[in-house]
């Protein structure tokens, strides 16, 4: 049957896609993608969406209910841009992780599925983010309001109390809010360029106890900042600090370039893998600390340190991942883009007394090739790159220095198995594979991988 924008149809959901979404086939083997929907599921779905070869379509009713649903427990779950899994159980949801890891591996990487290890998480799906970038605006009855972005929109849509997030983030961002209506200060338009407050930014050390408050201001700070300030401190008893970063420019970048210290010192600190990291409002820190100690734990079994080894950490961010790693070997040389993180990956390595540490500033791929030309010999190498993964000359660049083991951290299984194909090109084969569930609810799912010489 050639379906229509607008008809009504049923369908059994029989696999869920990487972006969460249920698919079901007509008669005519026509894929329908079904957001919410779960394996198993009979349903009555609406087409919203018509293309040559598949269709988009949204849940009317449900027919019969997979034995994986449960009952949503957030009131903005169809409406918020976050997750995309609170309507099946945490067992459901890891099997759909570690399969999307292993479809992707296969498919585009080439690898044996067998390679996919069973997937390894805290176990904790709720309260784990312990960072909050919550933007601001106002509702149509004019009061000030924040929440999150609708799917592929700058609509807010209010969240008093998310999940994912501590219960202080909710009351440290409505003590904000009934302060800008008390002074009359009104939030930042995207429109008009005019209104003060952008975002509420927030940090929390899980283990230390210690939130930050980031203010991103459209200007330099807020009226009677002071007074807001002793309402946090008396409300919060965990503020450890206040930070007012100036964004003055027409970007959907979060943060500007500029931070002020209002109260405190300008960072928290949290405690991770043992180890003690300092947290500015730049600073880049796993947002689920339980599970980063994971991951970084099976980092550190791939990597296999002895102490007279080397080992290279590129896109190390502040140091975690390799600082973690750093007793075990002879030399720690982190890179690093980020000037801001590289001055925070030296403090961390000067707060736990590492002294075999080494941090540039520069590109990845220009400083993997200005050390290949000094001469150095890394033993292993970690690589912790954005969503796109990593540039083919990188690779080329790391097989040449010659590793005998290289462990891969991705956020993203597409660019991860493409770029395993591109290591094995060059004489590297992948050994293992683990996912590792970094984000329970939503789509994203972090992988770590262990590669070595084909001939060794």
């Amino acid at each position: 049957m050639n379906l229509v924008k607008n008809q009504i149809i049923e369908l059994n959901i029989d696999s869920v896609t990487s972006q969460g979404s249920g698919v079901g086939r007509t008669e005519d083997k026509i894929a329908v993608f079904v957001p919410q929907s779960a394996v198993g599921d009979r349903l009555r779905v609406k087409i919203v969406k018509v293309k040559k070869t598949y269709a988009f379509g949204k849940i009317e009713s449900v027919i019969s209910s997979s034995k994986d649903r449960i009952a949503v427990d957030c009131p903005v779950f169809n409406k918020c841009g976050g997750c995309v899994y609170r309507h099946i159980n945490y067992d459901a949801e890891k099997a759909v992780k570690e399969q999307t890891v292993k479809d992707a591996v296969v498919r585009i990487g080439g690898q044996d599925s067998a390679k996919v290890k069973p997937l390894i998480s805290s176990g904790k799906r709720l309260r784990y983010r312990n960072k909050a970038q919550l933007p601001v605006g106002l509702n149509d009855c004019g009061k000030t309001v924040a929440g999150f972005f609708a799917p592929h929109s700058h609509r807010i849509i209010p969240c008093a109390d998310c999940l994912l997030q501590p219960e202080l983030f909710g009351r440290a961002a409505e003590i904000v809010l009934k302060f800008l209506d008390e002074t009359n200060q009104l939030p930042y338009n995207e429109t008009t360029g005019k209104g003060k407050l952008r975002h509420i930014y927030l940090r929390y050390g899980e283990k230390t106890n210690q939130l930050m408050v980031c203010l991103v201001v459209n200007g330099n700070g807020l009226k009677q900042e002071n007074r807001l300030i002793e309402r946090l401190k008396n409300n919060l008893p965990n503020l450890e600090t206040v930070v007012i970063n100036s964004n003055r420019k027409d970007t959907n970048v979060v943060l500007g370039e500029k931070n002020r210290v209002a109260y405190g010192k300008g960072y928290i600190e949290d405690i991770l893998c043992g180890l003690r990291f300092r947290i500015s409002p730049m600073s880049f820190y796993q947002v689920n600390r339980a599970t980063a100690e994971l991951l970084y734990g099976k980092a550190k079994e791939y990597a296999s340190l002895k102490k007279n080894e080397v080992l290279l950490d590129l896109y190390c961010g502040t140091g975690t991942i390799g600082l973690t790693m750093a007793k075990d070997c002879k030399q720690l040389i982190g890179v690093e883009a980020v000037k801001q993180a590289v001055e925070d990956a030296e403090i961390n390595a000067g707060i736990n007394g590492i002294d075999n540490a080494r941090f540039i500033c520069a590109d990845a791929a220009k400083a993997a090739a200005e050390l290949e030309e000094d001469g150095i010999k890394p033993d292993a190498v970690v690589v912790d790159p954005p969503r796109k993964g990593l540039e083919k000359e990188l690779v080329e660049t790391i097989a040449r220095m010659n590793p005998q083991r290289v462990v891969y951290v991705s956020c993203d299984p597409a660019t991860l198995a493409r770029d395993l194909k591109i290591f094995e090109e060059n004489g590297y084969q992948t050994r293992e594979i683990t996912p590792v569930d970094m984000f329970p609810g939503t789509h994203h799912i972090e992988t770590v991988v262990l590669m070595s010489r084909a001939d060794k």
